[in-house]
């Protein structure tokens, strides 16, 4: 219970807490996040809080916060938000917490497109909380977006995220491995993908927060096969890759070798990127002309 206790001493209180789960840095950057949600005000702003205590409703949904984070649960399904690429998405358990090494998958893929954008085509594999499609579609607005995922949960959140944000996709509920589903989707320029890569046997060396609380099925891919979807995502664009059509996609920076060498062995031309960290964590593949349809 807090007593008596105003804005600023509870948001260092609560970033004390943390420590025992996170770094310094991480601790207060959470605390932050909470008291910018239940205030509604940016830190400089909160400062003219300081002297005055907190609301009881305010108090209420602080403890309330405090006990699903002391569990490890992550603050982004702790408040149902996380943000990507300067927009608000509502997150829970049914999808991944969108990452800031995704936003640099995306923005390398708004600089290699080609134009006119409203001849474009696009498909991302994979929708989650829908942070890919929806600001591919939001910076690309005359492009054609299609969006596919396995799971009905996640693709509701998705839809969710898509209306808040102004943005009209076309969802499709489909199983990208299920090589005879293909058919029902569109010759497209761009295939874009954040696709299960973790092997299961990484799983328990994962943080707490991952591991008891993101979805599985978008993280891991069995041990003996941890490529399956980026030769699906091959072979898929052997089908349906226009001329000239290219492939994005996230990738485990120890197993970037490994999907150059499947993109490569397919007849694609690749390159590598770094990410802000410095580790190759995205790939794109080019379809030469000889392999085009």
């Amino acid at each position: 219970m807090f007593v008596c206790m105003n804005w600023i001493e509870l948001e260092k209180d609560l970033s004390v807490k943390l420590l025992e789960l996170y770094s310094r840095p991480e601790a207060e950057a959470i605390s932050d996040w909470v008291m910018e949600f239940l205030s509604g005000k940016k830190r400089a702003a909160r400062m003219a809080l300081k002297p005055l205590p907190m609301e009881n409703e305010h108090l209420e949904s602080l403890e309330k916060i405090t006990t699903r984070l002391m569990k490890h649960e992550p603050v982004q399904y702790v408040l149902n938000e996380s943000w990507f690429m300067g927009c608000r998405f509502f997150v829970d358990q049914r999808v991944l917490i969108p990452r800031p090494e995704t936003e640099e998958l995306v923005e390398w893929v708004i600089s290699n497109c080609k134009f006119p954008l409203d001849e474009l085509t696009i498909l991302e594999v994979g929708t989650g909380s829908g942070c890919i499609p929806i600001s591919l579609k939001r910076r690309l607005r005359k492009a054609k977006v299609y969006t596919i995922d396995a799971s009905a949960a996640a693709l509701e959140v998705a839809e969710i995220n898509a209306r808040a944000l102004g943005t009209s996709l076309e969802f499709l509920e489909m199983d990208f491995l299920d090589r005879s589903q293909w058919k029902k989707l569109p010759v497209v320029d761009l295939l874009v993908s954040n696709p299960p890569y973790i092997p299961k046997m990484e799983q328990a060396s994962l943080e707490k927060h991952v591991r008891e609380f993101e979805p599985a099925m978008a993280l891991f891919v069995p041990d003996e096969d941890a490529l399956v979807f980026y030769r699906a995502l091959a072979e898929f664009g052997k089908e349906k890759l226009k001329k000239g059509g290219q492939i994005f996609a996230e990738i485990h920076e120890n197993l970037s070798a490994g999907v150059s060498e499947l993109f490569t062995f397919y007849g694609y031309d690749t390159i590598l990127k770094t990410d802000l960290q410095g580790k190759q964590r995205m790939v794109r593949a080019i379809i030469s002309g000889e392999n085009s349809i």
